[in-house]
């Protein structure tokens, strides 16, 4: 289903789009929640430690295949809001054709340096070996990740939430095979690695025959060229700026995971659920950002920046209903969640990771402002002013651990994110004003 959001009020589109999104994000996160879980179950603490201290690094990767979506949406959407229907093949092409030979070049790199991205962050040597095998699995699914995340950006990109919604249903299997692998066949971590490699690529390939049938009825049966250099420049000028967002959120939280790396396993345990939790919340709330940077840009391909503010309003909305029931849960029931990875006798570990939920869930009624700004500013293509928001979170979050940790250990670690969240939320409602004044619709 195609939506035009240049049309009706955005109190009508807006939730009727957003709604599918989320749980399909919902599905994708339970790829990396069932890991943890079940690792941490059935493979013990200090699986759940390796699998949690590669996490890091393969959000780095994960980076560059959220830049490709962001990318190809904005760019798509501005093609489809002009009416351009032959453009938007050209652009698709030339996205995936980008996408993977990037996907080719991070494929090599990954398997090589694996070990030494895992020494750079200090693992613990009892966890060393198995994180590194994690991360060797992980990159070959890049390909997989490359080409659903671009199917995704495109589908976003249309008004379409729901097709990529019924793929990643698939997440089921996911939890299947890592139940097998892990629990009945007993290989590890290596099984939670190979259950995700073999869940991505069938969503992966589902989604791209979908989506090359679909243009094929959209934008008619006659050939295009594959790759389009004024499309690729485009797609580049919101991709590289996304990519670099991305992995200074990425890096920053590799000197983090190097912080919590030296308080021991347990704690990195911990952490490592908690984390997973957490990522779980933030893309969820992300996934405002991604409605409402479609939402811009159709708007600006039509001529029609006035509409901004309504969408804003729209999210603010919907801000409330995707953050109340996360705070209620992690901040209420923390042990029960962190039980969902940890047995009983894990005492350390939990304590770690309810502290961490405790001081950094309230603050979801923030964050989730910046990141639907976020979406409206990168929607806009003032990609400068979304890298720049960016910024303060990571050196006030990294500064502000290292700084609480000399006198509260472990704790003082998760009493940074709160800092970090509340300097970026200001900085992009600042940001926000100015792309609303240049657009035209603000004196």
């Amino acid at each position: 289903m195609i939506t035009d959001f240049t049309k009706e009020h955005p109190d009508r589109t807006l939730w009727r789009f957003w709604i599918p999104m989320m749980f399909s994000v919902m599905f994708q996160q339970i790829y990396n929640i069932a890991d943890s879980m079940i690792a941490g179950k059935f493979a013990g603490e200090d699986a759940l430690a390796a699998v949690g201290a590669s996490y890091p690094i393969t959000i780095i990767f994960m980076a560059f295949a959220v830049g490709m979506n962001l990318g190809a949406s904005v760019v798509v959407s501005r093609l489809f809001g002009a009416g351009d229907r032959k453009g938007v093949k050209r652009a698709v092409t030339t996205a995936f054709v980008s996408s993977l030979g990037l996907a080719a070049v991070l494929t090599v790199f990954g398997y090589f340096f694996s070990s030494n991205m895992m020494e750079w962050i200090h693992t613990p040597q009892n966890i060393m070996a198995d994180g590194i095998l994690y991360l060797k699995i992980y990159v070959f699914g890049m390909i997989f990740l490359m080409l659903y995340n671009v199917c995704t950006g495109v589908f976003t990109a249309l008004g379409d939430s729901k097709t990529p919604l019924y793929f990643l249903l698939g997440s089921v299997e996911n939890i299947i095979l890592d139940y097998y692998f892990v629990a009945c066949v007993g290989l590890g971590v290596a099984g939670v690695a190979w259950a995700t490699f073999i869940a991505q690529g069938i969503s992966a390939v589902l989604a791209l025959l979908t989506l090359f049938s679909r243009l094929r009825s959209f934008a008619g049966e006659e050939k295009q060229p594959f790759f389009d250099r004024g499309y690729f420049t485009q797609i580049f000028a919101i991709a590289v700026p996304s990519i670099l967002q991305q992995s200074v959120l990425s890096v920053g939280n590799l000197f983090v995971q190097d912080i919590v790396n030296r308080y021991g396993s347990a704690v990195v345990a911990g952490y490592s659920g908690a984390i997973k939790l957490n990522t779980f919340a933030i893309n969820i709330f992300m996934t405002l950002g991604s409605c409402l940077s479609s939402y811009t840009a159709q708007n600006i391909g039509a001529g029609k920046a006035e509409r901004i503010p309504l969408g804003f309003r729209t999210g603010l909305k919907l801000s409330a209903v995707a953050t109340v029931p996360f705070v209620v849960l992690y901040v209420g029931f923390s042990r029960r969640m962190m039980g969902l990875f940890l047995n009983a006798e894990s005492g350390a570990a939990i304590t770690a990771g309810m502290e961490f939920l405790r001081i950094v869930a309230p603050w979801y009624l923030m964050i989730v402002v910046k990141l639907m700004t976020d979406g409206i500013i990168r929607g806009a293509g003032a990609m400068t002013y979304f890298v720049a928001a960016t910024v303060p979170d990571l050196i006030i979050r990294i500064l502000f651990a290292l700084m609480f940790s000399r006198n509260y250990g472990s704790t003082g670690i998760w009493m940074a994110w709160p800092f970090g969240w509340i300097a970026a939320t200001v900085l992009t409602l600042v940001f926000y004003r100015k792309v609303r004044r240049q657009s035209g619709d603000l004196a």
